[in-house]
C-alpha cells in the first residue's frame, strides 16, 4: 500500500541530543565541560536509552524528564562532576531547547507538500516534545505529536507502535517510520511499518529479528522514499 504518513521519533531523529551539552560547553562558566562535553553527551543518551527499557521490562514507568534527569546524573558522576548543581540545570534547560537537524524543516516542508500526514512519536514526555518543537519552529509542519505518555510503557512496546493507527487512521503498511535508533526502526518494522534507520554515525546493524528497510545517513531523501 502506499505510504499516507511520515511519523518520525524525536531524540537524535529530529533533534540532536548533543546539543545540550555542546553548547553548554561553550559557555565560559561551563569550561570544565570543553573537553568532555562529547563524553557527557553520549553517557548522557546512553543511560538515558537505558533507563527506558529496564522501565518498559519491569513497569516502572515514568515520565521521560525523569529519565532524562537520571541519565544525566549517572553520566555527570561518571565525570566526577557530581557537584556542578548550575551546570546541571543549564543542561537540563537546554535539553528543552534542542536544535533540529539542519535539514529537517524544508524536509518536512516537501513531505506537506506532497500531502503526507507528518508526525512525531516519542518517548518525550508532551510538555519536553511540545517545547522542542517549537523551540525549532516545527509547528506548523507536523499534524500530530504522540507521546507515550498516554501509554505508560516506552518503546519498542507494541502499545506505542499502535498509537499511530489510534490517532492518525492509518494502517501500518501505509506507515513510513524514521528513527535514528537502529533498534526502534526494528522494533518499528517488525510490528508492521515501513522503516527507515537515520545511521549519522555510521553504525553496524543491530543484530535483531527485523532489520529497517532503508538505511540513509541524514533525513534529507525521506520525501523521495515517502513517495516511491
Amino acid at each position: 500500500m502506499p505510504i499516507k504518513a511520515c511519523v518520525f521519533d524525536a531524540y537524535g531523529t529530529l533533534f540532536d541530543v548533543a546539543a545540550a551539552a555542546r553548547i553548554a560547553a561553550a559557555e565560559p562558566e561551563h569550561a570544565k565541560l570543553a573537553a568532555i562535553w562529547p563524553q557527557l553527551a553520549e553517557i548522557w543518551r546512553t543511560k538515558q536509552l537505558q533507563y527506558t527499557w529496564l522501565r518498559a521490562i519491569t513497569g516502572d514507568y515514568t515520565d521521560f524528564w525523569q529519565v532524562t534527569q537520571d541519565g544525566l546524573d549517572f553520566a555527570m558522576a561518571a565525570l566526577s562532576l557530581e557537584g556542578e548543581a548550575e551546570m546541571r540545570e543549564r543542561l537540563l534547560a537546554l535539553y528543552w531547547e534542542l536544535q533540529a537537524y539542519e535539514e529537517v524543516p524544508e524536509m518536512l516542508a516537501k513531505l506537506k507538500e506532497q500531502g503526507f500526514i507528518t508526525a512525531i512519536l516519542s518517548n518525550g514526555s508532551p510538555d519536553m516534545l511540545n517545547g522542542a518543537v517549537q523551540s525549532a519552529g516545527l509547528e506548523e509542519l507536523l499534524d500530530d505529536v504522540l507521546s507515550v505518555d498516554s501509554v505508560g510503557i516506552f518503546k519498542p512496546s507494541a502499545e506505542v507502535y499502535d498509537l499511530v493507527g489510534e490517532k492518525l487512521g492509518v494502517a501500518p503498511s501505509e506507515v513510513l517510520f524514521i528513527s535514528s535508533n537502529g533498534w526502534d526502526a526494528a522494533g518499528a518494522c517488525g510490528y508492521g511499518f515501513q522503516t527507515v534507520w537515520v545511521n549519522r554515525a555510521g553504525d553496524p546493524m543491530d543484530n535483531l529479528p527485523a532489520k529497517p528497510n532503508f538505511e540513509l545517513d541524514d533525513l534529507a531523501l525521506i520525501p523521495d522514499l515517502a513517495a516511491r
